[in-house]
């Protein structure tokens, strides 16, 4: 993923909410958000090629995402996965403080920004610069491809549309569930309006490319936003929305679970719609 805006304790109700893109290669395999067949509790898209995941959620009351940190100075090649942060923390019992002072700090995984929710808890941990973690304040904050809560402009759009949709929902107990009322998080999310130059962070990776890569939504034909992800916790289940793109932007359709999060995943109540 490259840009995930979250509320954390904002509404009375809803601990955590969370509106977010997946940038990849469009040729990369991928399975779309449904249960993991090797552990029917984890909920969420898969990525076929390192066996990872971006953004998914345990029945057992347990969430993570991940986005990796963009520095065209330190290209290399990494032993580990980063998307296995996120499906190693979902399957595991370690507190979201341990498993970001343990696994998600051992050497080998390429810079990423990761979160990790226990139910409890939840933690931002990073490795870039430097490896460190911290519990995450409440608040809407921004997670893209530089440091936790960089003003970057695609990050300061979704921090603002997030806190737009959440303030009329805070007298409603349940969260929503269908994907019409999350229609305005998926408009914002699909903004594909460039960054003004003066705006746009180096990450030393050119113009062109910060460019290209500064909107919410990255629309082309190799390379863009594959899918937007938005997650509703509260009401002692997670309500699990995607929307998957194909090459410049083309829709291809969506889908709606309800995952309970006190009886693990034994009916996720997805709803298919095709695009």
């Amino acid at each position: 993923m490259c840009l995930i805006a979250l509320a954390w304790r904002q509404h009375p109700r809803w601990p955590l909410v969370i509106a977010a893109n997946r940038d990849e290669f469009h040729a990369r395999p991928t399975a779309s958000a449904a249960p993991d067949p090797d552990a029917p509790a984890v909920y969420g898209g898969r990525d076929l090629v390192q066996g990872g995941g971006w953004l998914q959620v345990s029945g057992r009351g347990r969430l993570a995402a991940v986005t990796n940190v963009r520095d065209g100075h330190a290209a290399g090649v990494y032993p580990r996965s980063r998307g296995w942060l996120v499906r190693d923390f979902v399957r595991g019992n370690l507190s979201a403080r341990a498993f970001a002072a343990g696994p998600a700090a051992s050497d080998g995984h390429g810079p990423f920004n990761a979160l990790f929710w226990d139910g409890a808890s939840l933690v931002h941990a990073s490795n870039h610069p430097r490896t460190g973690h911290a519990d995450v304040a409440p608040g809407i904050h921004a997670m893209s491809n530089g440091a936790f809560d960089a003003p970057w402009p695609k990050s300061t759009a979704a921090t603002r549309a997030l806190d737009a949709w959440l303030r009329p929902m805070a007298g409603l107990v349940e969260p929503p569930r269908t994907i019409d009322a999350f229609e305005p998080l998926f408009d914002a999310l699909a903004d594909t309006a460039v960054a003004p130059d003066a705006l746009l962070p180096d990450t030393g990776v050119g113009l062109e490319l910060e460019r290209m890569l500064s909107p919410p939504f990255v629309r082309g034909e190799a390379y863009g936003t594959r899918c937007s992800t938005l997650v509703v916790v509260g009401g002692g289940a997670a309500v699990f929305v995607e929307r998957r793109f194909g090459p410049a932007g083309r829709v291809l359709g969506d889908s709606l679970a309800l995952v309970p999060l006190d009886s693990g995943l034994s009916n996720p109540g997805m709803r298919e719609h095709a695009g």
